[in-house]
């Protein structure tokens, strides 16, 4: 069993809901022993800082048809702060998923690693995306400040979708992109705002106005596996980074696999542009999951909640002109301009929330990124944290050991089941 963050105290709050769901072949899948770190090795060690081969649980998912197994996923890799940029310190990391399961012990078993490829089958890395092909304007050094090249394929994902053809989603912060990957990992097809799609298919053009590192942060399916859901991570910069006032204004973006309609509603976030949506998952087509969480680590009053959402009360933003750079308006006004009452009066339906769980307050949950849900039925859910690698900006632009302040730790990605409303 792997090492435990949380007091026996905080074990036993968690463990005293079900621990066990059933399989559809009748098996029980233990949960018991959770939380539970993933196994980790040392990725590099950049001026004496271990950096783990961590970051899954950016984004995590179900099998979509084998209960107990699960697909959690990295970023773009280890990187600090930097100039006008970030520091890349393992500039040839691969984004990568992770497949594993809950076996019969209940400890958690790494099954495969898929690395995500370039439709040539070769790795991509996490570097930043061209100019017109997805760019946010940051530049790429190594560990030295060294200026890194691009990549055309580069991710900079966050959160994946597991079809029941095998095949993976996934969204990213760059672009924002969604892309299509085949089981493998290849990449089959790029749906993007900017013009890169190696098909016909688009996302709304106003949503490459997303801020850099605040893009597509969470993913879903609906049940029926017909229709992709994307949650912006904050407030975009519509039509300007000056000019965008509404900092509780975020986005959801719905995708019809078979068509490639799409759809945008408003979210009301409850802090600011600070603050991140993060992942999201499906209850059913128009009930979801979703994170909200600030930077701060729980148990210095971090806020990580999740909130059931529904839209099938929500207006559709979209607007006539998917072309159009700015997206809908009112009154001459782009929708991050306006005011909650401003949008209410133009006859605009916000999706509607309520609290499901907080962490903080449930099981004094120790992260500080809380990114990647699963609903396992039976108001049960999985929880994962991204670590970062293990590491945090030391204000320099240089690595040092990213620690809880709770157990003075290493942070490591763990997963953790727990009841919600």
């Amino acid at each position: 069993m792997k090492k435990i963050l949380f007091s026996g105290l905080m074990l036993t709050a968690l463990t005293a809901c079900k621990d066990f769901e059933t399989t559809d072949s009748g098996q029980d899948i233990n949960y018991s022993k959770l939380p539970q770190e993933f196994p980790f090795s040392t990725l590099a060690t950049v001026n004496g800082v271990e950096v783990i081969n961590g970051g899954f649980g950016s984004g995590a998912a179900a099998h979509p048809t084998r209960k107990g197994e699960f697909y959690v996923i990295t970023d773009r890799g280890p990187n600090t702060d930097y100039l006008n940029g970030k520091k890349f310190l393992s500039p040839s990391f691969t984004p990568t998923i992770m497949h594993f399961k809950i076996n019969a012990a209940g400890n958690i078993e790494v099954i495969k690693y898929i690395k995500l490829k370039n439709p040539s089958g070769q790795p991509i890395t996490g570097l930043p995306n061209p100019a017109g092909m997805g760019s946010t304007g940051e530049v790429a050094y190594d560990a030295n400040g060294t200026v890194l090249g691009t990549d055309p394929y580069g991710m900079d994902s966050e959160s994946v979708v597991a079809a029941a053809d095998g095949t993976f989603w996934v969204s990213d912060e760059y672009g924002p992109h969604i892309v299509h990957y085949t089981a493998e990992g290849v990449e089959m097809e790029r749906i993007s705002p900017i013009g890169v799609n190696t098909g016909t298919r688009k996302l709304p053009a106003v949503l490459a106005k997303r801020r850099a590192n605040r893009g597509m942060e969470g993913l879903c399916i609906t049940p029926d596996g017909k229709t992709l859901v994307g949650a912006i991570q904050s407030m975009m910069y519509v039509p300007s980074k000056s000019l965008a006032t509404n900092k509780t204004l975020t986005r959801i973006v719905t995708f019809d696999i078979a068509t490639g309609q799409t759809k945008q509603f408003l979210y009301q976030q409850d802090g600011g542009a600070s603050d991140s949506v993060c992942d999201i998952t499906a209850l059913s087509s128009t009930e979801f999951l979703l994170i909200e969480r600030d930077g701060n680590f729980g148990s210095q009053g971090g806020i990580k909640k999740v909130y059931r959402i529904n839209l099938s009360g929500a207006t559709d933003v979209n607007g006539s002109d998917l072309s159009a750079v700015d997206g809908m308006k009112i009154n001459g006004k782009a929708l991050e301009q306006c005011t909650w009452a401003e949008i209410s009066a133009a006859g605009i339906q916000a999706v509607s929330k309520t609290l499901a769980v907080d962490l903080v307050a449930k099981l004094g949950y120790e992260h500080d990124k809380f990114e990647g849900i699963v609903y396992l039925g039976n108001n049960k859910l999985a929880v994962f944290n991204d670590d970062d690698f293990g590491i945090v900006d030391d204000g320099n632009g240089n690595p040092k050991a990213k620690i809880l302040p709770k157990t003075g730790k290493v942070d490591k990605g763990t997963m953790y089941v727990v009841d919600i409303k």
